[in-house]
């Protein structure tokens, strides 16, 4: 009996983990549609052979750039440039104990700021006039780190001036014509291999067949595959509770990458991802089917004696 217990709770300890392991995204339902695990390959066609190949790569970044928002307020133009700029510079200073990070600034607005104000009139009710109280001026900061760990320290330095906003985060690959070559290559060859395999599987070359061929890449940046995420779990109402009473709190939510599955691909470089990668994705698609046979037509024309003769053309 003892040991019946301890291999029930072995058994239940091992589902708990394997869920646990799986993370809490199962528990959103909404957060993310699972493709559908099952292989589906469709029946040949007797008209034609086709043939695809499929790859991806994740690259790590040669350098990011992290673009942040600043917002300055002030009642004068020139005031309002003055705390700007007086910002901009301490950041800058900042950042100088980073040797491979650069700044820039792009400027996007400077407009004016207008406040109402209360005008009575004899004979009349109150009316709201628009006064101008200041101005307002936005502009990006724009700062290239080589190294995805250092924005941690770069927001520790912008958050002590106020500067919070991180609008988007950009990723550059230096040598991605290589790395699409590399590709080129690794499909090139599994599709050979696959071409052999399937004139070993039929019993026929297809050297006296039509082949046409077609390729393409697509690639996906980190920025745009992070996805929302909300975990919370309802309290539990007994009969007792009236629902109407009671106030639910605010949960919050967050998101999380998601990248490229690899798991549908017929090769991929560099497939462990440790932090978030660029991936590359590359397909070639082969085609081989029968000729088809011209035929020739023959050209007739009727002379003045009513008699059809055959027009002459050259072969």
């Amino acid at each position: 009996m003892k040991k019946l217990l301890l291999i029930l709770f072995s058994g239940l300890a091992t589902q708990q983990l394997t869920a646990q392991i799986a993370g809490n995204i199962n528990n959103e339902p909404y957060a993310v549609a699972y493709p559908e695990n099952m292989i589906n390959i469709s029946y040949p066609s007797g008209a034609g052979t086709y043939i695809s190949i499929k790859g991806m790569a994740n690259i790590k970044p040669d350098a990011l750039v992290a673009i942040y928002a600043v917002q300055q307020t002030g009642k004068t133009v020139q005031e309002t440039n003055e705390l700007m700029d007086n910002r901009v510079k301490e950041v800058e200073a900042g950042l100088k104990k980073f040797p491979d990070v650069k700044v820039y600034t792009d400027m996007i607005t400077m407009v004016p700021l207008y406040e109402l104000q209360t005008e009575k009139k004899l004979f009349s009710k109150k009316t709201y006039n628009e006064v101008p109280a200041g101005f307002e001026l936005k502009k990006n900061i724009h700062i290239q780190f080589k190294r995805g760990d250092q924005i941690n320290e770069i927001m520790k330095i912008l958050s002590e001036f106020e500067i919070y906003d991180l609008v988007r985060v950009d990723y550059t690959i230096n040598n991605i014509d290589s790395i699409k070559k590399e590709m080129i290559s690794k499909a090139r060859g599994l599709m050979l291999e696959r071409i052999k395999h399937y004139e070993a599987l039929i019993g026929d070359a297809f050297s006296n067949k039509e082949k046409n061929v077609s390729d393409g890449f697509k690639i996906y940046l980190p920025t745009e595959m992070y996805r929302k995420y909300t975990l919370y779990q309802n309290t539990s109402l007994s009969n007792r509770l009236n629902p109407d009473r009671i106030n639910a709190t605010y949960k919050s939510s967050t998101n999380f990458y998601m990248p490229v599955a690899n798991k549908d691909f017929d090769f991929v470089i560099n497939p462990t991802l440790l932090e978030p990668a660029v991936q590359v994705l590359y397909e070639i698609k082969w085609s081989a089917t029968p000729k088809v046979e011209e035929k020739k037509t023959n050209l007739l024309f009727m002379n003045h004696n009513g008699e059809l003769k055959p027009i002459p053309t050259n072969n």
